[in-house]
């Protein structure tokens, strides 16, 4: 069982994503995102959600991140930041959303 506290020790917080380039050298078709989290600064982040966005359908869009993982490599790119979502059985992925407009940063609680 995980506890309130270790809930508290994550760092998750509402992002804008302002950029999306493909990533060709991913193992599994993915997306660079690059996401503006206000006052924290502007973070990257590798996305396995190409089969249900377009680069297009990504701009301007609200998504749920943990910003306290340490940086992962993926090949040739630094992932900053976990973008969040959640698995269909085809292996697709919903973005994790906020369903109303909240401040860049905003930390979830």
């Amino acid at each position: 069982m995980a506890t309130i506290e270790d809930f508290e020790k994550i760092d998750i917080r509402v992002g804008k994503i302002i950029a999306v380039e493909d990533f060709p050298e991913a193992k599994k078709p993915a997306y660079k995102l690059k996401i503006d989290f206000g006052e924290f600064g502007t973070k990257a982040s590798s996305a396995r959600i190409v089969d249900l966005y377009s680069k297009e359908d990504l701009i301007g869009k609200l998504v749920v991140c943990v910003t306290n993982f340490p940086p992962r490599k993926i090949g040739p790119f630094v992932s900053e930041v976990l973008t969040c979502g959640f698995y269909r059985p085809d292996g697709s992925v919903v973005l994790a959303v906020p369903d109303k407009d909240a401040p860049l940063g905003a930390k979830l609680g």
